[in-house]
């Protein structure tokens, strides 16, 4: 597996773990339909949340700089059809959380999670 990719694996389980640890349940990691992808599905209450994770080292890019337009346009779409595919009748909320690694990997991954982070594009038609 390729260093980012363990990088990537590394954030995600740690999103996931700070969510149990506020009392979400974790319903889907790194689900997939077609080139659609979605990182974290999480519900609490009566809401479900689409979580995209951006991890980075230390010495890299900020980690928000990968949420492009295109990336939330995929994500609203996978979204979309996961709730159309599982019936889903909870209210979508589509977070982001930015997580940093040191570079050697000895110490916990920083977290900031951004709640609500953006509301899904309406399409034009």
């Amino acid at each position: 597996m390729a260093l980012h990719n363990n990088i990537g694996k590394l954030g995600e389980v740690a999103v996931a773990e700070q969510l149990r640890a506020e009392g979400f349940t974790v319903i889907a990691t790194n689900w997939r339909m077609n080139h659609l992808e979605i990182d974290i599905i999480a519900t609490k209450g009566d809401t479900i949340a689409f979580v995209e994770v951006k991890t980075r080292t230390v010495n890299g890019m900020d980690p928000l700089d990968g949420m492009t337009a295109r990336k939330v346009s995929l994500l609203c779409r996978a979204a979309e059809t996961f709730i159309k595919i599982n019936r889903i009748a909870l209210n979508p909320r589509f977070d982001v959380a930015a997580v940093t690694v040191a570079d050697d990997h000895d110490q916990a991954p920083q977290i900031t999670y951004y709640p609500d982070a953006f509301t899904p594009p309406l399409r034009s038609y």
